[in-house]
């Protein structure tokens, strides 16, 4: 058996992960929301690592939310895969914090790789707060080329939408935060996908989050569908909470 490895450099971070059979769906490809989920917790471990726990952050009165977040599917991992999923800060643009991942099967090649932007916000106040305002380290700019698509404003067309249902936000929808986690996004989309999508080579997926989900809300959620991609957009009354854009591939992974 082999321990899995994590490590640290000036301006990145990396850890080895195994693909297990509930993180997999039905065909033993690994789920977006599995990827949503290694990227949020990555930026997590690499902040941890430095002593930037979300304790010492939340104490400081400066927390990130992730905002927007661009993946790219080069190859789908699949059940029992071993990946590695690195992680660096990518500077500033406009009022958010660009953070990059990739992520690599054994033989070093890139399965997946995303670009994201977050915020910085008051915990206490809930108030966006500039990125040079950030006291925990001096941000860093990723040193190599990602190869995937800058984050993406989405948003419904005004006609040719369609009617999804409504999903009431459970207990298990939530983190530590007491809102729906950021990767749990990804399989509330894909339950409302058209069927023949759900299993479809999913090619790229774009992610806009809005506004925080809570327990016993009730998400209202409505579609849109082109040739190849599928969007779905899910508001809390006359909010909007999160879009989400997928991509597919015309043939078969």
């Amino acid at each position: 058996m082999k321990a899995f490895q994590q490590w640290l450099t000036e301006n990145g971070y990396a850890r080895e992960v195994e693909l297990a059979f509930a993180d997999c769906d039905r065909d033993k490809n690994v789920r977006p929301a599995k990827l949503l989920s290694l990227m949020a917790a990555a930026a997590g471990f690499d902040y941890d690592a430095r002593g930037l726990t979300h304790q010492r952050l939340y104490a400081m009165g400066q927390v990130f939310l992730l905002s927007r977040i661009a993946l790219r599917i080069h190859r789908r991992p699949v059940n029992g895969e071993v990946l590695t999923v690195a992680t660096w800060e990518d500077g500033i643009h406009g009022a958010h914090m660009r953070r990059v991942y990739e992520m690599t099967d054994r033989s070093g090649n890139v399965c997946v790789s995303a670009k994201s932007e977050w915020i910085l916000i008051d915990p206490a106040e809930r108030k966006i707060l500039r990125p040079n305002s950030f006291k925990g380290k001096t941000l860093t700019t990723c040193p190599k080329s990602i190869d995937c698509p800058d984050c993406r404003r989405l948003s419904l067309p005004q006609e040719g939408t369609e009617a999804l249902g409504a999903r009431r936000i459970r207990w298990s929808d939530l983190d530590g935060n007491g809102h729906v986690y950021s990767g749990n996004y990804g399989d509330i989309v894909w339950d409302f996908l058209p069927a023949d999508l759900q299993g479809a080579p999913l090619r790229e997926l774009y992610i806009n989050y809005s506004r925080e989900a809570v327990l016993g809300e009730t998400l209202t959620l409505r579609g849109f569908r082109e040739k190849d991609a599928y969007t779905v957009e899910g508001r809390l009354g006359e909010e909007h909470c999160f879009s989400c854009r997928c991509e597919f591939s015309a043939g078969k992974q």
